[in-house]
């Protein structure tokens, strides 16, 4: 996969079923929730009911409440049986939800289509668990972030297109109802046969006792999440983006009407921008990330929502441009193209942001446990969608207008990810290496797979620059632990990062015994708490472009601790800006392609301090 794009994963069984099962039961939602809102809103099917606002908003209301009351239960189904066969019956329960709305549709209640609803967002609550679930059993760890941006691509492409077909269809004279219920049947028909050909997948957590009142499980799946701070932040950060979607998207069909003074079909556009933008960015993490989760992406993505949400603010006319513009009328004003291109960059950093936090929770769940952590995090969603709705009628009825709601939510975002990114500073941390290895250097990783997914391990690498750490961690998958001299430790801004990951600054003997002490108690921890250690053995930063001798530090180490110890070589950072190889420091050798080879473990009884550097400078070769 490292070689190939996400896109590869669409001509694999393993991973086809289950895009075309997902995409299907989403487009099927929103095909049937916009159907419903356009005969509330234009037809209407009862004429003793007038107020379709007030519709509009139970229906909505009706669809998210499933979430609160069944997504623990989903949780807990998809860990105790098998994730594929209870996609089946999901699936088949759509068809049965379906004909009940085709039924309803025929007897023309209105109430009992607002029931369909209900029960649709019934369905979905246990499909999400499922959803998300599912996805490490289908796919490897190089697969994983290019994966979950095809879901998100596809997931709005269908929120796209069930939007616009499920209203246009509805609102047809005499044809419309009829062509809704056979779409909506078909549509059932195909994901249900979809699924029959996804592979099956063994249960996670067989022996689980489910247990059945929904507002303690809910307590217990919360508490469970909250028990990795960088998982329950992730969640936390998904459920911050859906208040901020949930908003744009509310507000599009007004904002498109009475600010902007456009028709349907520049909403059409603003839409299409929008779910445009998300689908370009979540297939643009997997080649941005080069096929690992990289949350890196995610302060990046914060920063372009802000910076683009605040953008929109300007962009949008003070006054409107006229009255029920058509899309050409549209494109002809100034500022048209500025304000649908904010639109599709949201968007797009929207992608940047949500697709890696997805593929994290995934990866640093438990399996037998991820269902539930996952219907915590749709909860978590739900409650952030209702509040962001809250704050809009409240601001909105306030005075405020659409646009300076915009700006706000903008700003708000760039308050809240400061907020996660001080309380986890591994993500900032990420984004300064991020950009470091995707500006300054081209960084070629080869042998990633030596490094253990899980457990304690020692990386022992040579040392040519003041950024070595940074490009390490930077390219490892797992959370790293370093161990730098206390020198390079305490440079102004490196220092905070190296702080936020936890490194531990060392000295001589001579220099500072205390600093050494503590160092040597730090390591030792680090190794018992199952952290991978990075050590440099040489001690220093080379002078010269050759390795100084290693010393017994990591010897020592693996005396106390029988751990696997990795060969490490950086190739090519000699002669650059962050080397000793000048002393004044211009920018030089930039975006020179610089490698970083990992070798497999060395064995216990054969660790041998010359012999562990004689591999380190082999793998290094002559690329200094």
């Amino acid at each position: 996969m490292s070689d190939k794009s996400q896109f590869f994963l669409l001509s694999q069984r393993r991973f086809v079923a289950y895009f075309f099962t997902q995409f299907l039961g989403a487009f099927n939602d929103n095909v049937y929730k916009n159907a419903l809102i356009v005969l509330i809103a234009f037809v209407s099917v009862n004429t003793a009911v007038e107020d379709s606002s007030s519709l509009v908003n139970v229906a909505a209301g009706l669809f998210i409440l499933p979430f609160f009351l069944f997504s623990a239960m989903g949780g807990q189904l998809a860990d105790k049986y098998p994730k594929s066969t209870l996609i089946r019956w999901i699936k088949f329960i759509e068809i049965l939800i379906m004909s009940f709305a085709v039924i309803a549709f025929w007897l023309e209640s209105l109430w009992l289509l607002i029931g369909v609803l209900f029960l649709m967002g019934t369905q979905s609550a246990f499909f999400g668990p499922v959803k998300y679930g599912i996805l490490p059993q289908y796919l490897t760890r190089d697969e994983l972030l290019g994966g979950n941006g095809l879901v998100e691509m596809g997931t709005f492409i269908a929120i796209l297109c069930g939007t616009l077909i499920g209203s246009k269809v509805a609102g047809l004279a005499d044809v419309g109802i009829p062509a809704i219920c056979v779409l909506i049947i078909l549509v059932a028909l195909a994901g249900f046969g979809a699924s029959l050909f996804l592979p099956t997948t063994p249960a996670t957590e067989p022996t689980l006792r489910i247990n059945w009142n929904p507002l303690s499980e809910t307590i217990a799946i919360v508490r469970m999440a909250k028990q990795s701070r960088t998982v329950f932040l992730s969640i936390l950060g998904i459920s911050w983006f859906w208040f901020l979607g949930a908003t744009y998207l509310a507000q599009f069909p007004n904002y498109t009407r009475h600010v902007i003074g456009g028709s349907v079909d520049v909403f059409t556009l603003t839409l299409a921008a929008f779910t445009l933008g998300i689908g370009l960015g979540s297939a643009f993490c997997e080649r941005l990330s080069g096929h690992k989760v990289d949350i890196g992406l995610v302060p990046f993505g914060a920063l372009g929502l802000t910076l683009f949400g605040v953008d929109l603010y300007f962009a949008t006319p003070v006054q409107p441009w006229g009255v029920e513009l058509g899309a050409g009328e549209f494109f002809a004003q100034t500022g048209s193209i500025r304000l649908l291109a904010d639109i599709v960059f949201i968007g797009m950093f929207g992608g940047f942001y949500i697709v890696p936090l997805y593929a994290l929770i995934q990866q640093r769940t438990r399996e037998e446990n991820r269902s539930r952590i996952i219907a915590a995090n749709n909860i978590l969603n739900a409650l952030l969608m209702v509040l962001s709705a809250i704050l809009a009628i409240v601001l909105l009825g306030a005075g405020m207008s659409i646009s300076q709601l915009f700006l706000l939510i903008a700003v708000f975002n760039a308050v809240v990810a400061l907020y996660i990114f001080t309380l986890v500073p591994e993500f900032l941390m990420r984004f300064v290496t991020w950009l470091l290895i995707h500006t300054i250097y081209r960084v070629k990783v080869s042998g990633l797979e030596n490094v253990p997914e899980e457990g304690p391990a020692i990386l022992a690498s040579n040392h040519v620059s003041f950024v070595d750490p940074l490009i390490v961690g930077g390219s490892v998958r797992r959370p790293v632990r370093f161990v730098m001299d206390h020198r390079i430790y305490r440079i102004p801004f490196l220092h905070y990062i190296f702080k936020a990951a936890k490194t531990i600054p060392i000295a001589s003997k001579k220099e500072c015994p205390e600093t050494l002490a503590k160092a040597w108690v730090a390591m030792q921890q680090a190794l018992d708490d199952g952290d991978l250690l990075v050590i440099f053995p040489e001690g220093q930063i080379t002078r010269d472009g050759d390795m100084n001798p290693f010393r017994e530090g990591v010897v020592r180490l693996v005396e106390t601790h029988s751990v696997p110890v990795i060969p490490v070589a950086l190739q090519n950072l000699w002669g650059s800006m962050f080397s000793r190889s000048h002393r004044v420091r211009l920018p030089r050798k930039l975006f020179a392609r610089i490698g970083l080879v990992i070798d497999p473990p060395i064995a216990l009884d054969a660790l041998d301090l010359a012999a562990l550097q004689a591999r380190v400078a082999d793998l290094r070769g002559d690329l200094r």
